[in-house]
């Protein structure tokens, strides 16, 4: 089959790879609809994280199930099935409390490498979730954006106690952060603070419930969030970049006693 593969910093080639088959019986085999590219694939690619080998890209996914193994019972071949980037299995004791990316029997989906045509999913019955029928192709990219970016932003709204009467600040305007504005109105947030450098990204906030935008970073930042608070900070901070700024620019954004949640993926270095 045909899949991405990066070489190095700035070469990515397409090229033949080992058609993938069921290994375990809790394996299940699907053919790619859709992928993209995730905001950490980049750091590989601009040489941010070390590449010391042709690495497969690619774990953000939406497919059809070909084959499954015996032990999968929850997706059958020929539904149409949202992946997650970690591959869990939904019953061990850190999954029902809802930190699947934490499964004790974990696995990297992106190992595999999902810009492909076909991708291993371990744990299928915990880890694929069919659509009550195959979607018409003008739906295929929202449903993409529930393999990754929904989810963590939403995920990261949850943890953060996004809710009624709360002030929210979502430092990143990414995918995640906008999911994460998204998810915060969803939660019935009071306030919406989007910190945004880019107009398009924040007329999506805006749409997404953003009540307020802030330009600034850093120290200027926080003193604009304080500004916007009485002096006191947000209850709810979700920091969605990864970074070692935007990570202190969130910790002193938010309030004493509020609640601040990091990116699950962080770039190399950033000490949380």
């Amino acid at each position: 089959m045909r899949g991405a593969v990066l070489h190095a910093p700035g070469d990515v080639r397409v090229e033949e790879r080992d058609t993938p088959t069921v290994i375990d019986n809790t394996d299940a085999i699907i053919r790619l609809s859709a992928t993209c590219v995730c905001g950490s694939d980049l750091w590989d690619y601009r040489g941010i994280n070390p590449v010391s080998r042709p690495t497969p890209m690619g774990h953000e996914y939406v497919g059809i199930v070909e084959e499954v193994g015996s032990e999968v019972t929850t997706v059958r071949p020929g539904q149409f099935v949202v992946g997650s980037f970690f591959a869990s299995d939904n019953t061990c004791a850190i999954c029902r409390a809802g930190y699947h990316s934490s499964c004790v029997r974990r696995e990297n989906v992106g190992a595999n490498g999902a810009q492909a045509e076909l991708l291993r999913v371990p744990l299928a019955d915990g880890t694929l979730v069919a659509t009550p029928e195959v979607p018409s192709d003008d739906v295929i990219p929202s449903l993409l954006a529930a393999s990754d970016v929904l989810g963590t932003g939403w995920f990261g709204a949850v943890a953060a106690q996004a809710g009624a009467g709360k002030t929210v600040a979502v430092v990143g305007d990414g995918a995640v952060g906008l999911l994460a504005v998204l998810a915060a109105k969803q939660l019935g947030a009071q306030r919406i603070i989007a910190m945004s450098r880019h107009e398009p990204r924040q007329k999506l906030a805006l749409d997404f419930g953003a009540t307020e935008i802030v330009t600034e970073r850093g120290d200027d930042g926080v003193a604009k969030i304080k500004e916007l608070t009485d002096g006191l900070g947000a209850h709810s901070v979700i920091e969605a970049v990864g970074t070692q700024e935007s990570m202190m620019q969130a910790i002193r954004a938010t309030r004493p006693g509020g609640r601040r949640r990091p990116r699950l993926c962080h770039r190399p270095g950033t000490r949380v």
